[in-house]
């Protein structure tokens, strides 16, 4: 079974290499490395080109809206049957992290495991409708069918994992959750440095996806924690 993993990068360069090194080290022999540059000028373009890898590769640089459009790009190029993003900075836990997830079974449209934070383990929550993300998209195996029923929606500038997370759940797709640390998670993203942004586009998708009653269960937890957020800068 193929698995593609797909890295998003734009101007990151030492951060894409430590990624494929990673990628490229996994003992699991079905696998395709995909890379999607947005035109870095900081010689991402030129390293791809030049790069002679022993897995396949499937690369390009061109500019993009954001990187939940590169993601919708990867995905439109991905051959395998599962789709994982790792983009720069992101590594696998371990050689065998593939090896180990597809020995768990790989019958369910979603396959997700845990993550090391900061050198602990933070298990992800059994699959659920919920106000926030419970797993990282680091550590799940979506099949790429899936994803291309239900792209990531880029008016969602921050949120778009969580949006599709919630209309795959919604849709009856099936959820599995491993006890398999998959990656070592990079704390630097978006989605840590920006939260009082990123809990106000999940307020967003929540009114787009959820009934009225699952949105007075999730709306106000998140409404506290926004409110928190702001009072104290983040």
């Amino acid at each position: 079974m193929l698995i593609s993993v797909i890295t998003v990068t734009y101007n990151a360069l030492p951060a894409l290499k430590q990624t494929l090194q990673s990628v490229w080290a996994q003992t699991y022999p079905e696998v395709e490395c995909i890379v999607v540059d947005g035109a870095s000028t900081d010689g991402t373009p030129q390293y791809l080109a030049g790069l002679k890898p022993t897995i396949p590769l499937i690369y390009t640089s061109a500019p993009d809206h954001g990187i939940y459009d590169a993601m919708n790009k990867g995905i439109a190029m991905a051959h395998g049957e599962y789709c994982i993003f790792m983009n720069a900075a992101d590594t696998f836990v371990g050689p065998q992290a593939l090896e180990e997830v597809v020995a768990q079974g790989m019958a369910d449209d979603v396959v997700y495991g845990d993550i090391l934070k900061e050198g602990n383990i933070k298990h992800a929550a059994n699959p659920r409708n919920s106000h926030k993300m419970y797993y990282c998209h680091q550590a799940v195996f979506t099949r790429t069918q899936c994803l291309r029923d239900y792209p990531f929606d880029i008016s969602h500038t921050m949120s778009a994992d969580f949006k599709q997370a919630k209309q795959l759940f919604l849709a009856g797709k099936s959820f599995k959750h491993i006890p398999v640390v998959i990656t070592a998670y990079d704390t630097t993203g978006i989605s840590n440095t920006r939260r009082s942004k990123g809990l106000l586009d999940n307020i967003k998708v929540i009114h787009e996806t959820d009934s009225w009653k699952d949105q007075l269960r999730f709306l106000p937890r998140l409404l506290f924690t926004y409110i928190s957020c702001k009072l104290r800068g983040r």
